[in-house]
């Protein structure tokens, strides 16, 4: 039970109250909160086993953080994800290519690697790759991501992923939210062509439409795209 001390002011003034839980709920109240985003950080997106939002981020800033230049983020985005939900299979299909998707995309990331979930068929990678092999490991990505999918029945489902990727070392900084939105934007200028597009300074400087970054320009074969 909570006590209550009070202090008698001088006459004509009203006495003080103080009541001595207000100091341990403080501490619960933070305590609540560090609690709240640590769950938060661990829950994984029960489809795909993927990390959610919060712990794609946390981890992502790691990776950032650590290598610098030679970090490498980006988004994955499935093309024609809604007829695939529309089509036979329905969305048992839809949801089986999403876990399939996610299961060649962290092999490809590596235990080291950070693969989450954004939203729907959005997902997201901070990995460590170099400059020197970028180009041939983005391809290797897009190449694993378009093989069919088998489904309920024995069926096979065409899939093809649109990849953009943004590194530290070409937009000069480590800012997770710059880079993914680079990335984004990337990704969009590419949409599908079935080729990776590695985020310019251009690409950090389209204007945001409908919340997100849509690319607008013209695409390169991965190098920055000019």
């Amino acid at each position: 039970m909570a006590s209550t001390v009070r202090v008698h002011a001088p006459s004509g003034n009203r006495a003080l109250i103080i009541t001595s839980l207000a100091v341990p709920l403080t501490g619960w109240a933070v305590h609540a909160v560090s609690l709240h985003r640590k769950l938060a950080a661990a829950r994984r997106d029960p489809l795909t086993g993927l990390l959610g939002r919060d712990g794609y981020t946390t981890r992502a800033r790691q990776i950032t953080g650590r290598y610098g230049d030679h970090a490498l983020v980006g988004i994955v985005d499935l093309d024609h994800f809604k007829e695939i939900n529309d089509g036979p299979g329905g969305h048992a299909a839809g949801d089986r290519v999403l876990a399939i998707t996610a299961q060649r995309l962290t092999a490809w990331a590596g235990s080291r690697g950070a693969v989450g979930r954004l939203g729907g068929d959005e997902l997201a990678f901070a990995v460590r790759i170099g400059a020197a092999r970028r180009e041939l490991r983005l391809a290797q990505l897009v190449t694993l991501l378009a093989q069919p999918v088998e489904i309920e029945g024995g069926a096979l489902v065409d899939v093809a992923a649109s990849v953009g990727a943004a590194s530290p070392g070409v937009l000069g900084t480590t800012d997770l939210s710059a880079l993914q939105r680079a990335a984004d934007a990337a990704m969009y200028a590419g949409k599908h062509t079935g080729r990776p597009v590695l985020a310019g300074p251009q690409h950090a400087a389209v204007p945001s439409i409908n919340g997100r970054r849509a690319g607008r320009q013209g695409t390169s074969k991965l190098g920055c795209a000019a």
